[in-house]
């Protein structure tokens, strides 16, 4: 059996306990951040204090944790499959990168500087703006094989998508981010952003592909055996980390409880823009539904977790930056699930042409 099927058959299990109940952890993660950041103020502040070129060491690891065994799944062999499928990649590519960034920073900039503006805590405006730009900057690398499981979506697909997708992330999400940060007047710390990058990115995508070559040595069950041993860490890790976003912004959120409420009015029309150009335009150019599901979901979804960490080493982790990006936790597996059923429901209506 090739790695690429190895990597298919680890990404095949319907969606896990974890997974399928994020939103639920994520709930109890805000009530619980904002209780022990009321109860254990100096815990906290200490934690925060413990940074090294601004790097907060604890949520760096936590963030290591969460992100490199969903890179071990990347197989970037699979970018082999482009040619098959250059249509559906094609539409994939121009919805990630050319679509999906711009049009939050716009969403952003309508609903937090112009219609939420008198209800939003004003020096955090443009920090909030700015997480939005981040959660959209980078599409999703992992619970996209979730997705595309659950929509019936060509594996090798999905696999070549967010191999190259990836490839593409390393050189381009930090020139996409400042380019859009600029162009919303944020001031963009350049060394910050590349650090991010290297931290959150170039080093873990080695690392993983390290740990993938090693497993894979071992043979494919072994492979297939660990990386779904890892799920969970990668789910907690991430949990652990919104208790500690959560402990800082807690009296924020006490003081303005709609925050959270407005910050998602943009995410969820991103998200509903992005999918539905990207299955329209996968109909028109007659691409088959098992390649136009999965693409239109990865159109939508983003790679949340390293939106938190740069919107941490960018803004800190007191920020509304960081509070955005947190807000794209809550809602990704609920509004996902429900593209993935509007993708189902509406297969006859696709083919029907």
């Amino acid at each position: 059996m090739s790695s690429t099927d190895s990597l298919s058959h680890a990404a095949r299990p319907a969606i896990g306990f974890f997974e399928r109940y994020l939103t639920v952890w994520v709930a109890l993660c805000i009530v619980a951040g904002i209780a022990l950041g009321q109860w254990l103020p100096a815990v906290f502040q200490a934690i925060g204090r413990m940074e090294v070129a601004q790097v907060n060491l604890p949520v760096g690891v936590l963030i290591w944790i969460m992100i490199i065994p969903m890179l071990i799944k990347i197989d970037f062999g699979a970018m082999s499959q482009v040619k098959g499928h250059w249509r559906g990649i094609g539409v994939t590519l121009f919805v990630n990168w050319l679509v999906k960034p711009f049009s939050m920073a716009l969403l952003g900039w309508i609903f937090v500087r112009h219609v939420f503006a008198a209800w939003l805590p004003a020096a955090q405006l443009d920090s909030y703006v700015a997480g939005l730009i981040l959660l959209a900057a980078a599409p999703c690398t992992a619970m996209v094989f979730v997705w595309s499981q659950l929509c019936k979506g060509d594996p090798y697909f999905t696999l070549s998508q967010v191999a190259l997708n990836d490839a593409i992330m390393i050189v381009a999400f930090a020139p996409i981010v400042a380019l859009l940060l600029g162009l919303s007047a944020i001031t963009v710390p350049w060394n910050t952003l590349i650090a991010s990058v290297g931290l959150y990115i170039v080093i873990p995508v080695v690392i993983a592909q390290i740990l993938r070559r090693v497993l894979l040595a071992r043979g494919d069950a072994h492979f297939r055996h660990v990386v779904s041993r890892l799920g969970p860490y990668s789910i907690c890790a991430l949990l652990a980390t919104l208790v500690l976003l959560f402990a800082f912004q807690g009296q924020a959120i006490v003081h303005e409880p709609l925050v959270i409420a407005m910050l998602a009015v943009p995410i969820l029309i991103q998200v509903f823009l992005n999918s539905g150009l990207a299955y329209l335009l996968n109909r028109r150019l007659g691409v088959a539904h098992c390649v136009a599901g999965p693409s239109s979901l990865i159109g939508a979804s983003n790679f949340f977790e390293l939106a938190v960490a740069t919107a941490i080493s960018l803004f800190g982790l007191q920020s509304g930056a960081a509070l955005a990006t947190v807000v794209g936790v809550l809602i990704e597996v609920p509004v996902m699930l429900l593209v993935v059923g509007v993708v189902n429901r509406s297969q006859r209506w696709y083919e029907a042409h």
